[in-house]
């Protein structure tokens, strides 16, 4: 059975890994300042042993991108994964504007809310940004970080600057359209193996949620994490950095960059992956953060 807050669509899912993440999604109701109603807050938990785990995914994503992922981690570390504030299956208030402050305030509400002790906090893409962000506000609940081909070093979205009406709807309508081509066309023309048309389908089920377009219009609008880069010299936490080398979203100097802005900091390149290695190597990422861990210093 599914959580009924889920949208009808989580039937269509084939993918056994993501079915058993999301028959076990819980919801809590987060109270905090951007709202007059408390934010029914999307996550998992499972684990129970050493310092707990948080995972933050990335733009335009949901804790389904952790479906290969935390099942590696839990056994050996309590682990958690959030749908960040105005992403995934996480509610959507009208009143609330989408940015990264308001991102960052939520996760704080839910981290004192669920977890309440410091935290290993890996952030993947737009979820290393939070992670970054989070950390030089909140350095008390942070006790490492690990960075997953995380945004930092880029700017906005092209497209943001045309975000006004009707131009703002189409410009995110966009996103979710092109996903549906391409495994319309996939699965029509049987093109795409199941493995990829899979991680389409899990990419896709969160933006049938209620308030989907205008959570994404108002944080684009905000243009993201693009005054961040000055403020990365600042991490002063221990830090692992993976990046897989097939990256074709950013600049491949972005990982050197980390590393040398990062004092602590440890860079693992991980071969034969691109943008999103926690679906695409899981095994190796979960190998590097149970390292990480055990290691503690560099």
């Amino acid at each position: 059975m599914f959580p009924t807050f889920l949208p009808s669509q989580v039937e269509q899912i084939q993918d056994a890994d993501a079915i058993a993440l999301l028959q076990n999604i819980e919801r809590i109701a987060i109270t905090s300042s951007l709202s007059r109603q408390p934010i029914l807050t999307t996550y998992i938990h499972q684990g129970s042993q050493g310092i707990p785990i948080l995972l933050l995914h990335g733009f335009d994503s949901s804790i389904l991108e952790f479906r290969l992922l935390l099942p590696l981690l839990a056994p050996y570390n309590e682990t958690w994964a959030v749908d960040l504030l105005g992403f995934g299956f996480t509610q959507k208030q009208k009143e609330i504007n989408y940015s990264p402050s308001t991102i960052k305030t939520h996760l704080y509400h839910f981290w004192e809310t669920a977890i309440a002790k410091p935290v290993i906090l890996v952030g993947t893409s737009m979820g290393g940004a939070t992670a970054i962000d989070f950390t030089l506000t909140y350095p008390q609940v942070v006790k490492s970080l690990v960075l997953i081909n995380s945004i930092g070093y880029t700017s906005a979205p092209a497209f943001s600057k045309y975000l006004f009406p009707p131009f703002d709807f189409l410009a995110v309508e966009y996103l979710r359209q092109r996903k549906l081509m391409v495994f319309n066309l996939g699965s029509s023309f049987a093109n795409l193996d199941k493995k990829t048309l899979a991680d389409i389908q899990c990419a896709m089920l969160h933006q049938e949620m209620p308030g989907w377009h205008e959570a994404m219009i108002s944080y684009a609008k905000t243009g993201g994490y693009d005054d961040l880069a000055d403020k990365i010299p600042q991490v002063d936490k221990q830090t692992l950095i993976l990046w897989g080398e097939a990256d074709d979203m950013l600049a491949p100097e972005d990982a050197e960059n980390f590393h040398k802005d990062i004092k602590h900091s440890q860079l693992i390149k991980v071969k034969n992956c691109g943008h999103a290695p926690q679906i695409e190597q899981p095994k190796i990422i979960a190998q590097c953060i149970l390292e990480f861990l055990k290691n503690g210093t560099f």
